[in-house]
Protein backbone atom coordinates (compact mmCIF):
# COMPACT_ATOMS: atom_id res chain seq x y z
CA UNK A 1 0.00 0.00 0.00
CA UNK A 2 1.14 3.36 -0.68
CA UNK A 3 1.25 6.83 0.74
CA UNK A 4 0.83 9.86 -1.11
CA UNK A 5 4.94 10.65 -0.54
CA UNK A 6 5.35 7.00 -2.20
CA UNK A 7 6.57 5.11 0.23
CA UNK A 8 5.35 1.69 1.60
CA UNK A 9 2.94 0.84 3.88
CA UNK A 10 1.96 -2.40 4.78
CA UNK A 11 -1.05 -4.18 5.69
CA UNK A 12 -0.34 -4.48 9.53
CA UNK A 13 0.64 -1.00 9.58
CA UNK A 14 -2.06 0.13 8.13
CA UNK A 15 -4.97 -1.73 10.37
CA UNK A 16 -2.96 -0.61 13.20
CA UNK A 17 -3.62 3.04 12.54
CA UNK A 18 -7.80 2.23 12.26
CA UNK A 19 -7.81 0.39 15.56
CA UNK A 20 -10.19 2.69 17.42
CA UNK A 21 -12.70 3.18 14.80
CA UNK A 22 -15.93 1.33 15.35
CA UNK A 23 -16.97 1.02 11.78
CA UNK A 24 -14.82 0.36 8.72
CA UNK A 25 -16.80 2.31 5.59
CA UNK A 26 -16.21 1.57 2.53
CA UNK A 27 -17.19 3.86 -0.64
CA UNK A 28 -17.45 2.82 -4.16
CA UNK A 29 -17.11 5.53 -6.58
CA UNK A 30 -17.17 5.82 -10.00
CA UNK A 31 -15.33 9.49 -8.69
CA UNK A 32 -11.59 9.86 -8.52
CA UNK A 33 -10.84 11.27 -5.26
CA UNK A 34 -8.98 14.19 -7.04
CA UNK A 35 -10.90 14.98 -10.01
CA UNK A 36 -13.43 17.92 -8.49
CA UNK A 37 -13.90 18.35 -4.47
CA UNK A 38 -17.43 17.58 -4.22
CA UNK A 39 -20.30 15.94 -2.17
CA UNK A 40 -18.21 12.27 -1.52
CA UNK A 41 -15.39 14.45 -0.25
CA UNK A 42 -17.13 17.04 1.87
CA UNK A 43 -18.99 14.25 3.46
CA UNK A 44 -16.10 11.36 3.82
CA UNK A 45 -13.60 13.96 4.64
CA UNK A 46 -15.91 15.14 7.54
CA UNK A 47 -17.28 10.73 8.13
CA UNK A 48 -13.20 9.88 8.62
CA UNK A 49 -13.34 11.53 12.15
CA UNK A 50 -15.91 9.01 13.42
CA UNK A 51 -15.39 6.01 11.28
CA UNK A 52 -12.29 4.61 9.14
CA UNK A 53 -12.84 5.56 5.28
CA UNK A 54 -12.12 3.23 2.32
CA UNK A 55 -12.68 5.11 -0.36
CA UNK A 56 -12.69 2.71 -3.63
CA UNK A 57 -11.96 4.50 -7.08
CA UNK A 58 -13.49 2.78 -10.45
CA UNK A 59 -10.02 0.76 -12.11
CA UNK A 60 -7.30 2.33 -14.09
CA UNK A 61 -5.73 0.16 -16.72
CA UNK A 62 -2.37 -0.24 -17.39
CA UNK A 63 0.13 -2.00 -20.28
CA UNK A 64 1.70 -4.87 -18.29
CA UNK A 65 0.19 -4.17 -15.01
CA UNK A 66 -0.32 -6.75 -12.01
CA UNK A 67 -3.59 -6.36 -10.89
CA UNK A 68 -3.26 -4.57 -7.44
CA UNK A 69 -5.16 -2.34 -4.88
CA UNK A 70 -2.89 0.87 -4.66
CA UNK A 71 -3.53 2.66 -1.37
CA UNK A 72 -2.99 6.42 -0.45
CA UNK A 73 -3.49 7.81 2.50
CA UNK A 74 -5.33 11.91 2.73
CA UNK A 75 -4.25 14.40 4.87
CA UNK A 76 -7.94 14.11 6.08
CA UNK A 77 -7.99 10.32 6.85
CA UNK A 78 -9.65 9.27 4.26
CA UNK A 79 -7.47 6.27 2.43
CA UNK A 80 -8.27 5.83 -1.39
CA UNK A 81 -7.92 2.87 -2.99
CA UNK A 82 -7.77 2.75 -7.20
CA UNK A 83 -7.81 -0.75 -8.35
CA UNK A 84 -4.42 -1.38 -11.26
CA UNK A 85 -5.63 -4.06 -13.94
CA UNK A 86 -4.08 -5.09 -17.42
CA UNK A 87 -4.97 -3.02 -20.45
CA UNK A 88 -7.22 -4.93 -22.77
CA UNK A 89 -9.08 -6.62 -20.06
CA UNK A 90 -12.91 -7.89 -21.01
CA UNK A 91 -15.64 -6.34 -18.96
CA UNK A 92 -15.93 -9.84 -17.52
CA UNK A 93 -12.64 -10.30 -16.41
CA UNK A 94 -12.41 -6.77 -15.06
CA UNK A 95 -15.59 -7.99 -12.62
CA UNK A 96 -13.41 -10.90 -11.73
CA UNK A 97 -10.14 -9.26 -11.19
CA UNK A 98 -11.86 -6.24 -9.09
CA UNK A 99 -13.74 -8.81 -6.88
CA UNK A 100 -11.02 -10.75 -5.88
CA UNK A 101 -9.10 -7.27 -5.43
CA UNK A 102 -12.00 -6.12 -3.28
CA UNK A 103 -12.09 -9.80 -1.27
CA UNK A 104 -8.30 -9.69 -0.22
CA UNK A 105 -8.73 -6.02 0.76
CA UNK A 106 -12.15 -7.35 3.37
CA UNK A 107 -9.94 -10.24 4.61
CA UNK A 108 -7.05 -7.78 5.63
CA UNK A 109 -9.71 -4.93 7.20
CA UNK A 110 -9.75 -4.23 10.82
CA UNK A 111 -12.42 -6.36 12.76
CA UNK A 112 -15.50 -4.33 13.74
CA UNK A 113 -18.83 -3.53 11.79
CA UNK A 114 -18.88 -2.87 8.02
CA UNK A 115 -20.74 -0.21 6.23
CA UNK A 116 -20.62 -0.34 2.10
CA UNK A 117 -21.19 3.13 1.10
CA UNK A 118 -22.04 3.41 -2.93
CA UNK A 119 -22.09 6.25 -4.85
CA UNK A 120 -22.72 3.95 -8.25
CA UNK A 121 -25.33 0.75 -8.80
CA UNK A 122 -21.95 -0.16 -11.48
CA UNK A 123 -20.20 -1.10 -8.63
CA UNK A 124 -22.72 -3.96 -7.55
CA UNK A 125 -21.52 -7.12 -9.60
CA UNK A 126 -18.38 -7.26 -7.80
CA UNK A 127 -19.67 -6.24 -4.36
CA UNK A 128 -23.19 -8.11 -4.27
CA UNK A 129 -21.72 -11.64 -2.38
CA UNK A 130 -20.57 -9.16 0.46
CA UNK A 131 -22.99 -9.07 3.22
CA UNK A 132 -21.92 -6.03 5.40
CA UNK A 133 -23.67 -4.08 8.60
CA UNK A 134 -25.18 -1.54 7.04
CA UNK A 135 -25.80 -1.00 2.87
CA UNK A 136 -25.76 3.19 2.25
CA UNK A 137 -26.65 4.53 -1.18
CA UNK A 138 -25.55 8.01 -1.82
CA UNK A 139 -27.64 8.93 -4.81
CA UNK A 140 -25.92 12.20 -5.56
CA UNK A 141 -26.96 12.43 -9.49
CA UNK A 142 -29.56 10.45 -12.15
CA UNK A 143 -26.75 8.48 -13.41
CA UNK A 144 -28.77 6.73 -16.19
CA UNK A 145 -29.17 10.25 -17.88
CA UNK A 146 -25.90 10.98 -17.85
CA UNK A 147 -23.84 10.96 -21.30
CA UNK A 148 -22.74 7.65 -22.13
CA UNK A 149 -24.28 5.55 -18.96
CA UNK A 150 -24.23 2.16 -19.08
CA UNK A 151 -27.50 0.27 -20.55
CA UNK A 152 -27.26 -1.80 -16.92
CA UNK A 153 -27.36 0.74 -14.63
CA UNK A 154 -30.95 1.26 -13.82
CA UNK A 155 -31.35 -2.51 -13.42
CA UNK A 156 -28.08 -2.81 -10.99
CA UNK A 157 -29.91 0.88 -9.22
CA UNK A 158 -33.10 -1.10 -8.94
CA UNK A 159 -31.25 -3.86 -7.09
CA UNK A 160 -29.15 -1.35 -4.97
CA UNK A 161 -32.11 0.05 -3.78
CA UNK A 162 -33.65 -3.50 -2.52
CA UNK A 163 -29.86 -3.76 -0.74
CA UNK A 164 -29.67 -0.36 0.78
CA UNK A 165 -30.59 0.21 4.69
CA UNK A 166 -30.72 4.19 4.09
CA UNK A 167 -30.84 5.93 0.86
CA UNK A 168 -29.89 9.63 0.70
CA UNK A 169 -30.54 11.64 -2.18
CA UNK A 170 -28.68 14.78 -3.19
CA UNK A 171 -31.50 16.71 -3.63
CA UNK A 172 -35.10 17.37 -3.14
CA UNK A 173 -36.13 16.58 -6.95
CA UNK A 174 -34.38 13.37 -6.95
CA UNK A 175 -35.69 12.66 -3.49
CA UNK A 176 -39.92 13.70 -4.39
CA UNK A 177 -38.46 11.19 -7.51
CA UNK A 178 -37.65 8.13 -5.78
CA UNK A 179 -39.04 8.40 -2.30
CA UNK A 180 -41.32 5.73 -3.16
CA UNK A 181 -38.60 3.27 -4.11
CA UNK A 182 -37.95 2.86 -0.35
CA UNK A 183 -38.88 2.82 3.13
CA UNK A 184 -35.85 4.55 4.60
CA UNK A 185 -34.85 7.56 2.13
CA UNK A 186 -34.20 11.14 3.18
CA UNK A 187 -32.79 14.12 1.20
CA UNK A 188 -29.72 15.92 1.56
CA UNK A 189 -29.22 18.82 -0.78
CA UNK A 190 -26.01 20.19 -1.60
CA UNK A 191 -24.35 22.10 1.23
CA UNK A 192 -21.65 24.47 1.73
CA UNK A 193 -18.48 25.25 3.69
CA UNK A 194 -19.31 29.08 4.31
CA UNK A 195 -16.24 29.78 5.41
CA UNK A 196 -14.23 28.28 2.72
CA UNK A 197 -16.04 30.27 0.01
CA UNK A 198 -16.39 33.60 2.37
CA UNK A 199 -13.06 34.41 1.90
CA UNK A 200 -13.67 35.38 -1.82
CA UNK A 201 -15.74 38.10 -0.32
CA UNK A 202 -12.16 39.96 1.10
CA UNK A 203 -10.07 41.58 -1.29
CA UNK A 204 -7.13 38.78 -2.38
CA UNK A 205 -4.32 39.14 -5.31
CA UNK A 206 -5.82 38.23 -8.73
CA UNK A 207 -4.63 34.37 -10.04
CA UNK A 208 -2.27 35.25 -12.22
CA UNK A 209 -4.32 34.02 -15.62
CA UNK A 210 -6.85 36.08 -14.69
CA UNK A 211 -5.16 39.47 -13.64
CA UNK A 212 -4.86 40.44 -17.53
CA UNK A 213 -9.08 39.63 -18.00
CA UNK A 214 -10.87 43.34 -18.17
CA UNK A 215 -14.09 43.75 -16.21
CA UNK A 216 -17.22 43.24 -15.65
CA UNK A 217 -16.60 39.54 -15.14
CA UNK A 218 -19.37 37.05 -15.43
CA UNK A 219 -18.18 33.26 -14.44
CA UNK A 220 -18.75 29.77 -14.09
CA UNK A 221 -16.97 26.94 -12.23
CA UNK A 222 -17.76 23.26 -12.31
CA UNK A 223 -17.39 20.67 -14.54
CA UNK A 224 -17.81 21.32 -18.35
CA UNK A 225 -19.95 18.47 -19.99
CA UNK A 226 -23.26 17.75 -21.47
CA UNK A 227 -25.00 19.51 -18.76
CA UNK A 228 -24.01 23.19 -19.62
CA UNK A 229 -25.35 25.07 -22.48
CA UNK A 230 -22.77 26.29 -24.39
CA UNK A 231 -24.79 27.78 -26.95
CA UNK A 232 -26.62 29.90 -24.33
CA UNK A 233 -23.50 30.84 -23.06
CA UNK A 234 -21.83 31.97 -26.55
CA UNK A 235 -24.69 33.87 -27.46
CA UNK A 236 -24.91 35.59 -24.30
CA UNK A 237 -20.91 36.57 -24.88
CA UNK A 238 -22.29 37.67 -27.91
CA UNK A 239 -25.02 40.09 -26.99
CA UNK A 240 -22.48 41.62 -24.22
CA UNK A 241 -18.83 41.82 -26.25
CA UNK A 242 -18.01 44.37 -23.29
CA UNK A 243 -18.34 41.50 -20.77
CA UNK A 244 -16.04 38.71 -19.83
CA UNK A 245 -16.93 35.50 -19.40
CA UNK A 246 -14.75 33.44 -17.07
CA UNK A 247 -15.08 29.70 -17.67
CA UNK A 248 -13.12 27.51 -14.85
CA UNK A 249 -13.26 23.51 -14.80
CA UNK A 250 -12.47 20.24 -16.30
CA UNK A 251 -13.84 19.03 -19.66
CA UNK A 252 -15.24 15.58 -19.91
CA UNK A 253 -17.54 13.64 -22.03
CA UNK A 254 -17.17 16.42 -24.65
CA UNK A 255 -15.18 17.43 -27.34
CA UNK A 256 -13.16 20.75 -26.67
CA UNK A 257 -13.33 22.15 -29.85
CA UNK A 258 -16.80 22.27 -29.66
CA UNK A 259 -16.67 24.56 -27.04
CA UNK A 260 -17.71 28.42 -27.83
CA UNK A 261 -14.66 30.39 -28.53
CA UNK A 262 -14.65 34.43 -28.66
CA UNK A 263 -12.52 37.13 -27.46
CA UNK A 264 -14.68 37.32 -24.15
CA UNK A 265 -14.72 34.29 -23.45
CA UNK A 266 -12.19 32.68 -21.44
CA UNK A 267 -11.54 29.03 -20.53
CA UNK A 268 -9.23 28.97 -17.10
CA UNK A 269 -8.61 25.10 -17.21
CA UNK A 270 -9.58 23.22 -13.66
CA UNK A 271 -8.09 24.36 -10.65
CA UNK A 272 -8.59 23.15 -6.79
CA UNK A 273 -10.67 23.98 -4.21
CA UNK A 274 -8.48 25.77 -2.39
CA UNK A 275 -7.86 28.08 -5.41
CA UNK A 276 -11.37 28.64 -6.18
CA UNK A 277 -12.07 31.96 -3.67
CA UNK A 278 -9.30 33.36 -5.15
CA UNK A 279 -11.13 33.83 -8.50
CA UNK A 280 -14.21 34.49 -7.66
CA UNK A 281 -12.88 37.29 -5.54
CA UNK A 282 -12.04 39.06 -8.92
CA UNK A 283 -15.72 38.15 -10.53
CA UNK A 284 -18.80 40.49 -10.61
CA UNK A 285 -21.49 37.65 -10.86
CA UNK A 286 -21.72 34.56 -11.09
CA UNK A 287 -23.63 32.20 -14.08
CA UNK A 288 -25.22 28.87 -13.99
CA UNK A 289 -25.77 28.77 -17.96
CA UNK A 290 -27.23 24.90 -17.16
CA UNK A 291 -28.63 22.78 -20.09
CA UNK A 292 -32.48 21.84 -19.44
CA UNK A 293 -32.03 18.13 -20.87
CA UNK A 294 -32.15 14.54 -18.61
CA UNK A 295 -28.93 14.95 -17.36
CA UNK A 296 -29.78 18.25 -15.49
CA UNK A 297 -33.23 17.45 -14.59
CA UNK A 298 -32.55 16.05 -10.86
CA UNK A 299 -28.71 17.87 -10.16
CA UNK A 300 -28.53 20.01 -7.21
CA UNK A 301 -25.75 22.05 -7.80
CA UNK A 302 -22.88 22.54 -5.07
CA UNK A 303 -22.12 25.97 -6.86
CA UNK A 304 -25.61 27.61 -5.96
CA UNK A 305 -24.38 28.06 -2.26
CA UNK A 306 -21.35 28.33 -2.88
CA UNK A 307 -21.56 31.65 -5.15
CA UNK A 308 -23.76 32.62 -2.73
CA UNK A 309 -21.48 32.29 0.04
CA UNK A 310 -18.96 34.14 -2.01
CA UNK A 311 -21.22 37.42 -2.17
CA UNK A 312 -21.93 36.88 -5.97
CA UNK A 313 -25.13 37.56 -7.33
CA UNK A 314 -25.94 34.65 -9.51
CA UNK A 315 -28.20 34.20 -12.53
CA UNK A 316 -29.46 30.71 -13.13
CA UNK A 317 -31.49 28.51 -15.70
CA UNK A 318 -34.33 26.75 -14.46
CA UNK A 319 -32.99 23.78 -12.89
CA UNK A 320 -35.26 22.59 -10.57
CA UNK A 321 -33.27 22.10 -7.50
CA UNK A 322 -32.06 26.17 -7.66
CA UNK A 323 -35.08 27.44 -8.64
CA UNK A 324 -36.55 25.74 -5.17
CA UNK A 325 -35.83 27.62 -2.58
CA UNK A 326 -33.15 30.04 -4.03
CA UNK A 327 -35.29 31.16 -6.56
CA UNK A 328 -38.12 31.00 -4.70
CA UNK A 329 -36.39 32.87 -2.03
CA UNK A 330 -35.27 35.36 -4.18
CA UNK A 331 -31.58 34.91 -3.56
CA UNK A 332 -31.10 33.66 -7.34
CA UNK A 333 -32.64 34.69 -10.37
CA UNK A 334 -33.96 32.73 -12.93
CA UNK A 335 -33.45 32.94 -16.78
CA UNK A 336 -34.81 30.88 -19.83
CA UNK A 337 -33.12 32.54 -22.80
CA UNK A 338 -29.54 34.48 -23.03
CA UNK A 339 -31.47 37.60 -23.85
CA UNK A 340 -33.53 37.05 -20.34
CA UNK A 341 -30.58 35.83 -18.75
CA UNK A 342 -28.26 39.14 -19.90
CA UNK A 343 -30.93 41.42 -19.01
CA UNK A 344 -31.37 39.85 -15.47
CA UNK A 345 -27.42 40.00 -15.02
CA UNK A 346 -27.64 43.69 -16.27
CA UNK A 347 -29.55 44.12 -12.93
CA UNK A 348 -27.87 42.44 -10.45
CA UNK A 349 -24.50 44.47 -11.83
CA UNK A 350 -26.18 47.60 -10.35
CA UNK A 351 -28.51 46.31 -7.82
CA UNK A 352 -27.40 47.28 -3.94
CA UNK A 353 -26.29 44.06 -2.36
CA UNK A 354 -26.46 44.86 1.20
CA UNK A 355 -30.09 43.69 1.94
CA UNK A 356 -29.48 41.18 -0.48
CA UNK A 357 -26.14 39.73 0.95
CA UNK A 358 -28.12 39.59 4.50
CA UNK A 359 -30.80 37.08 3.49
CA UNK A 360 -27.93 35.27 1.75
CA UNK A 361 -26.20 34.88 5.33
CA UNK A 362 -29.66 34.10 7.19
CA UNK A 363 -30.24 31.09 4.70
CA UNK A 364 -26.83 29.62 4.62
CA UNK A 365 -26.32 29.74 8.43
CA UNK A 366 -29.32 26.85 8.38
CA UNK A 367 -26.78 24.37 6.77
CA UNK A 368 -23.33 23.50 6.26
CA UNK A 369 -21.37 19.87 5.13
CA UNK A 370 -20.63 19.43 9.08
CA UNK A 371 -25.01 19.94 9.79
CA UNK A 372 -25.42 17.38 6.68
CA UNK A 373 -22.80 14.80 7.65
CA UNK A 374 -24.19 15.31 11.33
CA UNK A 375 -27.66 14.51 9.98
CA UNK A 376 -26.60 11.57 7.67
CA UNK A 377 -24.70 9.45 10.76
CA UNK A 378 -27.55 9.69 13.03
CA UNK A 379 -29.08 8.17 10.30
CA UNK A 380 -26.31 5.63 9.62
CA UNK A 381 -26.53 4.81 13.73
CA UNK A 382 -30.29 4.52 13.43
CA UNK A 383 -29.97 1.41 11.19
CA UNK A 384 -26.95 0.08 12.24
CA UNK A 385 -28.43 -0.53 15.43
CA UNK A 386 -30.53 -3.33 14.82
CA UNK A 387 -27.65 -4.91 13.19
CA UNK A 388 -25.68 -5.42 16.06
CA UNK A 389 -25.25 -9.15 15.88
CA UNK A 390 -24.83 -9.42 12.06
CA UNK A 391 -21.28 -10.62 11.13
CA UNK A 392 -19.89 -9.49 7.95
CA UNK A 393 -19.79 -12.69 5.32
CA UNK A 394 -18.51 -13.51 2.12
CA UNK A 395 -21.15 -15.06 0.31
CA UNK A 396 -21.81 -17.08 -3.18
CA UNK A 397 -25.30 -16.56 -3.16
CA UNK A 398 -26.35 -18.56 -5.93
CA UNK A 399 -28.90 -15.91 -7.35
CA UNK A 400 -26.43 -13.28 -7.21
CA UNK A 401 -23.28 -14.23 -8.61
CA UNK A 402 -23.81 -13.77 -11.84
CA UNK A 403 -25.20 -9.80 -11.71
Amino acid sequence: MRRLNGGRVDDASLRQESLDKPVTLVCLSHLRWNFVWQRPQHLLSRAAADYDIFFIEEPMFESGAKPEMRWRRETSGVNVGTPVLPEGCTPSSTKVLQRRLFDEFLRRRPRGKIALWYYTPMALPFSMHVRPDICIYDNMDELSAFRGASPRLIELERRLFQRADVVFTGGQSLFEAKRDRHRNIHAFPSSIDTTHFRAARLKRPDPDDQSSIARPRVGFFGVIDERLDTGLLARAAEIKPEWQFIVIGPVVKIDPATLPHRPNIHWLGGKSYDQLPAYLAGWNLGIMPFALNESTRFISPTKTPEFLAAGLPVVSTAITDVVRPYGEMGLVEIASTPEDLVGKAETLLIRPREAWLRSVDTHLAKTSWDLTWSAMKAEIERALAPAASRVLSIEHARGEAHV
